[in-house]
């Protein structure tokens, strides 16, 4: 069997030893290099561009403006911004194109010979901009009189999008409650830090397609945005991703695709044919993408003497900055974690997504789960403290089980496990046995530990994050299998594996080969895989969501079916081709939330242990206990490496990562300032506890979770150090300066 293996990644030698091709590494001999110009101007309209001068640069050899897009609007779930901010375009869009809402928003593209060549003509271009009043933040947005970002939308507001949950009657929930808890919880920004900028070589391929080599997350989805800007049909755009240096969700919308597309094609036109090549810079990448969003959530909750919950307010806005991105699609998921995976017979949510002149929000690992465990988790423990409770008996009182009703008045899909993981947890951490003494610690290597200023806490949260697609959206995946051999043979004797799916670092594609084999009853090195190519790929749908291997692997049973008939039948090669589609899910109710958001879930629990040294406020975290519900692991060594991964991102999220934006800009673009977990800042033990109880609809009954590790971690390091110190923090990061300053104020 090569299910619930640990087979090593195809990958992995190339990887180790640096002969990898990321996007930044492809550079054909005779390419041109371009240089994606942003703004610079957070809000500004632009009155002029004069290209003159660096077109006249010793080197350079064109310059791509909005002159030359054809359709001027793109976006991945709405069409609400320019693919080149600039004056004289004359094509229809949704949305005023000259008009800077954002510091990245890409106003030219200067190619030239050299990479040096295109950077100084870049610098020649001479742009005049009018200045428009900024709206900073969320308040600003919302005051009376605020600049509108986007009056194309017709709305009186920079509120755009909203959602509501009406469940039973909230007011007789907390009358019946012996306690109630409430907080207003602050979420901030984070970077994704990918181990590789953005980067990508376009050229016209022998068939006359604009081809682009980069890296993404949904090759579909990348040739449809760049088709739909240069006014192509999608048959005449092929989209290729190379080794892909992690994505988070980062690289699910556009960076450099569109303006790579459009340059190769104009340059093309022009009778100028050798490829174009861009990389971003450390800097360019941070400033130049969108980011975890930053919100509020106000959380009411209560629940009887018993621990029972009777009733749940919560009011979650983000901040979508300047332009959708997926903050609709966010906001969905966030909307509905701040429920989590309990029984709650009365409820109020009222969620909405607000425009700013600020770096965009978008997809992150996790997709709005992590905002919305934060506000939930962090008030039952609140509340459990408050009700002399322990806090995994209260979950263990609240959450669902086979057969309930969600949040949402639907009944949760077939699998529901939280009792199962709660369990797990708490007794594989130990969580109700006193804890040891603490270990040295020395959080500045220059002076000596001080172990009277040393303090010991645990905290515990649970949760649930979809599998999949959510609200209606035609979830979709495609696979497409060859079995060979010859016409007297048997069994095949070895298969070729055709999927689009993207490898961000997660070792999926390596998952897909597994379950192939395991379809085809071949060995694992008989089968070859073909993938990320929309030249030679069906749709596959997103890498995110956690759904790939759920998603990929019901495609790859369905295509090997097929490939099996064929071979019965006698066809050599023998082609199976599979579109998977799930049980459909629903728009919720505009005025009650009604509806089945999800086909699937995935559920988690995490038990987490810190050190504090008062005296510094540094925090260490020593023993985390991640457990997870995985269906069936395809590849145990995967699974831990994704809940391992998960933990250390969570864990500069919720303690170093400060990303600073000062009047639309961001103020720390490096990494010398933002600063992301370095070997020493991570935590000491990662216990990774995997459980296989099968998902009914999953492929071996397999359930997907790399996002998991991640939507719990926040909560419960936020417990552990209240449990350290007594005190509660409602924002993060846990940065020295501020757990100081609070110990200090206390």
């Amino acid at each position: 069997m090569t299910i619930g293996s640990a087979s090593t990644r195809q990958d992995a030698p190339a990887k180790t030893f640096g002969s990898a091709q990321y996007p930044a590494d492809v550079l054909p001999a005779d390419s041109l290099h371009a240089v994606i110009v942003f703004s610079g101007r957070p809000h500004a309209r632009m009155l002029s561009i004069d290209t003159s001068a660096a077109r006249e640069a010793k080197g350079v050899v064109d310059v791509i403006t909005a002159a030359d897009v054809p359709i001027n609007e793109y976006g991945l779930t709405m069409r609400d911004q320019p693919a080149l901010v600039g004056v004289g375009h004359t094509a229809e869009a949704a949305v005023d194109g000259a008009v800077s809402r954002w510091e990245a928003d890409q106003i030219a593209v200067v190619v030239g010979e050299s990479l040096g060549a295109a950077r100084e003509g870049a610098a020649l271009l001479e742009v005049q901009w009018e200045d428009l009043p900024l709206a900073n933040d969320i308040d600003e947005a919302l005051a009376p009189g605020a600049t509108l970002l986007h009056p194309e939308n017709g709305l009186p507001t920079n509120e755009y999008y909203g959602l509501k949950i009406r469940k039973g009657d909230p007011g007789a929930g907390f009358a019946e409650a012996d306690a109630v808890m409430e907080a207003t919880y602050r979420l901030p920004h984070q970077e994704h830090a990918y181990l590789q900028p953005e980067a990508g070589t376009a050229y016209i391929d022998g068939e006359g397609r604009v081809t682009i080599e980069c890296g993404g997350q949904w090759t579909n989805e990348d040739r449809e945005q760049v088709a739909h800007v240069l006014g192509l049909p999608d048959d005449r755009v092929r989209i290729i991703y190379l080794a892909i240096g992690g994505a988070f969700g980062g690289k699910e919308d556009m960076s450099v695709q569109i303006a790579l597309g459009l340059t190769v094609m104009r340059l093309a036109e022009r009778g100028e044919h050798r490829p174009v090549h861009c990389r971003w810079s450390r800097e360019e990448s941070i400033v130049g993408h969108h980011k975890r969003h930053r919100g509020r959530i106000h959380m009411k909750l209560g629940a009887t003497a018993e621990g029972i919950i009777t009733g749940l307010e919560a009011d979650v806005t983000l901040d979508a900055g300047a332009y959708n991105y997926t903050s609709n699609k966010v906001l969905g998921n966030a909307h509905l974690s701040v429920a989590g995976p309990y029984r709650i017979p009365n409820a109020r949510i009222d969620s909405r997504i607000i425009y700013t002149t600020s770096v965009p929000g978008g997809a992150f690992r996790g997709f709005g789960g992590p905002q919305g465990a934060f506000a939930l988790e962090t008030t039952i423990n609140k509340l459990a403290l408050k009700l002399e409770i322990d806090p995994v008996d209260f979950r263990l009182r609240n959450a669902m089980v086979d057969g309930d009703e969600g949040i949402t008045q639907a009944t949760m899909p077939e699998g529901v496990t939280s009792h199962e993981v709660i369990e797990a947890c708490a007794q594989r951490s130990d969580f109700l046995e006193p804890l040891g003494e603490p270990a040295p610690f020395a959080p500045i290597a220059s002076l000596p530990p001080e172990p009277d200023a040393i303090r010991r806490g645990r905290g515990f949260a649970t949760g649930i994050k979809n599998v999949g697609f959510s609200f209606g959206f035609p979830e979709r995946c495609e696979a497409e299998i060859h079995l060979h051999g010859d016409p007297g043979d048997e069994q095949p004797r070895r298969a070729d594996l055709f999927h689009g799916g993207a490898e961000v670092g997660q070792g999926n594609h390596l998952a897909m080969r597994q379950m192939a084999a395991e379809a085809t009853g071949l060995a694992l090195e008989s089968v070859d895989g073909h993938f990320s190519d929309t030249a030679t790929s069906g749709d596959p749908g997103s890498a995110s969501a956690s759904r790939l291997t759920f998603m990929s692997g019901n495609s790859i049973l369905g295509a090997a079916e097929e490939a099996d008939k064929a071979w019965r039948d006698g066809e050599r090669p023998a082609v199976g081709r599979f579109r998977y589609t799930p049980p459909p899910t629903e728009v919720l109710d505009p005025d009650t939330g009604v509806g089945q958001p999800n086909f699937s879930y995935g559920y988690m629990a995490q038990a987490v242990e810190v050190t504090v040294d008062t005296g510094t406020g540094h925090i260490r975290v020593d023993r985390v206990t991640s457990t997870h519900d995985v269906g069936k692991a395809i590849n145990p060594a995967l699974v831990r490496g994704q809940i391992e991964g998960a933990v250390v991102q969570a864990n500069g999220y919720v303690l170093s990562e400060d990303l600073r934006v000062d009047e639309g800009f961001i103020t720390n673009p490096r990494l010398s300032a933002y600063l992301i977990p370095g070997i020493g800042d991570i935590p000491t033990a990662v216990d990774s506890q995997i459980l296989e109880l099968a998902d009914p609809l999953g492929p071996f009954g397999a359930r997907g979770m790399a996002e998991m590790p991640y939507i719990t971690y926040a909560p419960a390091v936020i417990a552990a150090v209240h449990d350290a110190t007594g005190i509660w923090f409602d924002e993060f990061p846990l940065t020295p300066s501020r757990v100081l300053a609070a110990l200090t104020k206390n």
